[in-house]
Parts: structure tokens; C-alpha cells; sequence
């Protein structure tokens, strides 16, 4: 099934459903997309069954109606899963590129930020202090509850049951703000929280179940165009683990809950960074306002997003020099003032 969210022109609520034979679906009343993941799969295609019959036939197009991102996610870990795509951004101007050994060990991930989630059709705001605006395509996992189980501490053979579907996830990336962050050894933070498209829809797990190979690797085909011309494509089947390891991962030592998203992390060529590593210059050039984005993923759909202008932000003053003191009696102590001494 393909679970979505989306408003009408009439109509400013949110409706959640499922699409159906290309018209939307309203789910039950007072059931929405988180139910269905705390429900678990099974129980979620016997909802989404019944709202199917009910229907009455002359439910909204999708070109009717505006998309909302498919769910509210409970949190963000993207992971860094695909080697092509660390070879590219770790390029040196001579061709020579270096994996870190650390990224073989484990699929590692940062969280990012739920609260900036867009859908496909939003205007793009990047922050004013970037002028190196990138994409990055990439497939999200869902997580869904899996009854009489929790999501701590899994296995990779259990793991792979606690995925409710699938969507794509396009996460935004403003290059120069993430490179001054990382330099400190954080991050990224700013140069990535602004945006993250997830859409168009909520693909469950069973509707592709065919393009999984014998290793549990999704073989999807994936594509990136910028203003209609192909930048990138690749096979999600080239991450370095498949989708029940990342899970697995993100649930050691914690849990995993419904409605939390994990992405693949960048695809191979799915990002312009990786051609600037390769050509030591930004070529193709970085997007600009009024570019459109198209990310096309077997089997999910695609989404597509334009470039907004970017928004005038209030300056925050730089660090202040400050004393290194330890206590309040090692600091000089201030001038005396006498206001009422003439």
C-alpha cells in the first residue's frame, strides 16, 4: 500500500489515507499515519483494506491536492552507506581518494532535524550564509511497531520486520556552512537542518519485496535531475549494508520507535559535492533560486522541489574574547563608580 498525507484546495485539514488506483483515500476517522506505524504492518494493511472499501470512487487526485510529507517523524538518523559517495567527497585535487577504515566497521549516521521536513511541491529556503547549494538523493526506511516486540538492542535478523516502508529523502545540504562546522569537529548541523524532503508517499515494505535480492538489498534504480537534465543515477543496492543492519545499528544500546526515519545516505553521483571532489572545482555548478529538483526512485515515485530565495537572518556576533578564570575572585575586579559622588 502507498500511505500519504495531503490538504484540499476546499479543505484546510490534514487528510491521511492511501492512494488508490491513483485517488486519495481518507484512513478511518481518527486514524493517521503515526496509528498505522504504532499499529505495525499488518494491522495497518487491514485498516488501510477496509478504508479501501468504503471508498466511494470519487475521492481527489494527487494532482488535486497538495502533498504533505507522508508522516511526522519522531526523529532523523541519516546514514553514510554508499563508497562511491565517500570517495567523491573525500577527493583531492590530484584524483586520489581515501575511505576512512572507520567507515567499513560500522553504517555510521547523524540525526537531523524532524522539525524542517517538507514535502515534494515546497519552496527550498537555504540560509543566506551559503552560496554552495547541494541535494542529496537518497531512500528513507520507516520504522513501524512490531506487536509483543520492542525496537531495543535488535539483531539484524529481526530488525528487518520493524520496517513499515519506504519513502524517498532528499536531504538538503548548504556545503560551505556544513565545511565551517565540521571543521570544529561537530556537526553537520545548520548546513543541513533546514530541509529534508520525504515523499511523496509511504511505500510498505511488502510492495517491494521483488526488487530485494538474496542479501536483503533493495535493487532499486535512482535517479537526480536538475532543471530536466539527469545529474546522477545508481542502484540502492550499492549501499554497503542493507536497510535491516541500519536499523539493527541505530538500535544498539537504545531503541528504535514508530515513526522514526532512516536514511541511506547519499547515493552514488546523487550529489553535486561528490563532482566538485572529482573535478577539484564546482562543476556542475551549485543549485540556484528558482532550479528544480526531480529525484525519481523505482518503485516509490518521485519528488521534486524548487529553490526559493533565501531569507534575511539577524547576525550573531562572533565568540568574545574572554578570560580563562576558574573562579569569580581570579577575574579583575571592576572600576569603581560613585554615582553620587560630584
Amino acid at each position: 500500500m502507498r500511505f500519504a498525507r495531503w490538504r484540499t484546495a476546499s479543505d484546510a485539514s490534514v487528510h491521511e489515507g492511501l492512494l488508490v488506483e491513483g485517488r486519495l483515500v481518507d484512513l478511518p476517522e481518527g486514524v493517521g499515519i503515526q496509528d498505522l506505524l504504532e499499529a505495525g504492518l499488518p494491522r495497518a494493511l487491514e485498516i488501510g483494506a477496509e478504508a479501501e472499501r468504503a471508498s466511494s470512487g470519487d475521492e481527489p487526485s494527487m494532482d488535486a491536492v497538495t502533498l504533505l510529507p507522508p508522516l511526522r517523524p519522531v526523529a532523523i538518523r541519516d546514514f553514510v552507506t554508499f563508497e562511491e559517495h565517500v570517495e567523491g567527497m573525500t577527493a583531492t585535487p590530484d584524483g586520489a581518494t581515501h575511505v576512512p577504515d572507520e567507515w567499513y566497521e560500522f553504517p555510521t549516521f547523524y540525526f537531523t532535524n524532524p522539525h524542517s521536513v517538507i514535502a515534494t511541491g515546497d519552496e527550498v529556503i537555504f540560509p543566506q550564509a551559503s552560496s554552495r547549494y547541494d541535494f542529496e538523493l537518497e531512500v528513507a526506511a520507516v520504522i513501524g511497531a512490531v506487536p509483543g516486540r520492542g525496537g531495543e538492542h535488535l539483531a539484524p535478523a529481526d530488525a528487518a520486520e520493524h520496517i513499515f516502508g519506504y519513502t524517498i529523502m532528499n536531504d538538503w545540504s548548504a556545503r560551505d556552512v556544513q565545511s565551517r562546522e565540521m571543521a570544529v569537529r561537530l556537526g553537520p548541523s545548520k548546513g543541513k537542518d533546514f530541509a529534508t524532503t520525504l515523499g511523496p508517499v509511504l511505500v510498505t515494505a511488502d510492495e517491494l519485496t521483488e526488487w530485494h535480492d538474496g542479501d536483503g538489498f533493495l535493487q532499486l534504480e535512482l535517479e537526480v535531475l536538475v532543471n530536466g537534465v539527469t545529474i546522477g543515477t545508481d542502484l540502492l543496492g550499492n549501499m554497503g549494508w542493507p536497510f535491516a543492519d541500519l536499523v539493527a545499528y541505530a538500535s544498539r544500546d537504545t531503541r528504535v520507535v514508530p515513526g522514526d526515519v532512516l536514511g541511506s545516505g547519499t547515493s552514488g553521483r546523487g550529489c553535486l559535492a561528490e563532482f566538485w571532489g572529482r573535478a577539484a572545482e564546482p562543476v556542475p555548478r551549485p543549485l540556484q533560486s528558482g532550479d528544480e529538483v526531480v529525484m525519481r526512485v523505482e518503485g516509490i515515485g518521485e519528488i521534486r522541489n524548487v529553490v526559493g530565495e533565501p531569507r534575511p537572518t539577524p547576525p550573531i556576533a562572533p565568540a568574545r574574547p574572554r578570560s580563562r578564570a576558574r573562579t569569580r575572585s581570579e577575574l579583575a575586579p571592576p572600576p569603581l563608580s560613585h554615582p553620587h559622588n560630584t
